[in-house]
């Protein structure tokens, strides 16, 4: 059956999103509690931000410091690829808003479809891939890029990929496009609209958010019986060795890296 319009498809009621008895529930019937817990934890991080912000500026610096990924200090931070997935500009509620109801708009679906340790590898990925995307950008633009200095953070990386991963899904159903299209297209033009959007990591997550759905989906054909996981596995296994890789190529090129 052909999926029907909506912007929030399969999108779960908020009554249910902070019931411990429901939520045990949801993640035994494969319902999305990894999405529900991602935001659930991405607002409860930027609510702190902003009371760092207003009472704390100090301690604000301290926790971005630690947190956020810089390009030209990412490898000697190496955790950063992950936490600055869960940090969104405090003194922008658009950020965490607009990252927050698009990842809800499209996680649901994807995490009732594909389980919810698969999802959560596509989204750690997606959103590594996309921090990696920066760093490719700054060994590009050479040893006078702003890039390498250039702090990032945000969801859009993951929530990207996430976008590319539904384009793969909903072809290969042959699902109604539509909603999906419309969150693309608005999420595309953000950068032109909004100054200071980190597009390349956006590109970067749509690439391997992509890849990882198209080859478990397409991939070698004796794997195609195996399970969901163990294919979200290996595949995904393999693009972090290429991410690692791409990781380490553009550190040979950080002009700040002899500083460090």
């Amino acid at each position: 059956m052909t999926q029907r319009f909506s912007l929030f498809p399969d999108s779960p009621k908020m009554r249910n999103v902070f019931s411990a008895r429901s939520l045990r529930a949801r993640w035994r019937s494969g319902m999305p509690v990894i999405t529900e817990i991602t935001i659930v934890l991405c607002v409860a991080i930027w609510i702190l931000e902003v009371i760092f912000r207003l009472a704390w500026p100090a301690g604000l610096n301290a926790m971005l410091g630690f947190a956020m990924l810089q390009p030209a200090t990412a490898c000697v931070h190496p955790w950063t690829f992950i936490t600055a997935m869960f940090i969104h500009n405090p003194g922008a509620l658009w950020h965490i808003l607009f990252n927050m109801l698009t990842l809800w708009s499209v996680g649901p679906y994807l995490e009732r479809l594909m389980g919810h340790w698969p999802y959560l590898i596509l989204y750690v990925l997606s959103g590594i891939g996309g921090n990696a995307a920066m760093m490719l950008w700054a060994a590009i633009g050479g040893a006078s890029s702003a890039g390498w200095i250039t702090g990032v953070y945000g969801a859009s990386g993951a929530i990207f990929g996430l976008f590319a991963a539904m384009l793969v899904v909903y072809h290969n159903m042959h699902e109604d496009l539509r909603s999906m299209l419309v969150w693309m297209i608005i999420n595309f033009l953000m950068p032109i609209v909004v100054p200071n959007v980190a597009w390349q990591a956006h590109v970067g997550g749509f690439v391997f958010g992509g890849l990882l759905t198209m080859l478990t989906i397409y991939g070698v054909r004796s794997l195609r019986m195996k399970p969901v996981i163990a294919k979200f596995a290996f595949y995904g296994g393999i693009l972090l060795v290429i991410i690692i890789a791409i990781i380490i190529w553009s550190n040979t090129l950080n002009p700040y890296a002899a500083f460090l």
